[in-house]
């Protein structure tokens, strides 16, 4: 024979273990959620930390560029001088030891 009470006593039970496992899904849910937030955090200071090291490297290597910038500026100046007769001149005077006709060449006495 069944009894009425049999019947409040099942639901009663289903009903805690209902609610048990609802707990269970809540806690499971916020630990995940938590659990993206820390590594959203960590992720997040990384790239912090990767960026600083990149603008780091992106100023030293624009100084670079400029250093070599000038450098190029220096060198076309530098080619346009070489074809000057000046420097022709004064390469003849230094390494060849070549004298314009009209010039005097003075040495200095090696009597002391």
């Amino acid at each position: 024979m069944r009894t009425y009470d049999s019947g409040i006593g099942k639901k009663a039970r289903k009903k805690r273990k209902d609610r048990w496992g609802n707990r269970m899904a809540i806690v499971g849910i916020t630990l995940v959620v938590f659990s993206l937030g820390v590594v959203v955090n960590v992720k997040s200071a990384s790239m912090k930390k990767k960026d600083l090291e990149y603008q780091a490297r992106e100023e030293f290597l624009q100084q670079q560029y400029d250093e070599e910038s000038d450098r190029a500026e220096e060198l076309k100046e530098y080619q346009v001088y070489v074809q000057t007769k000046q420097y022709i001149e004064e390469v003849a005077k230094q390494k060849l030891g070549l004298v314009k006709p009209d010039e005097i060449l003075l040495k200095p006495n090696s009597k002391n």
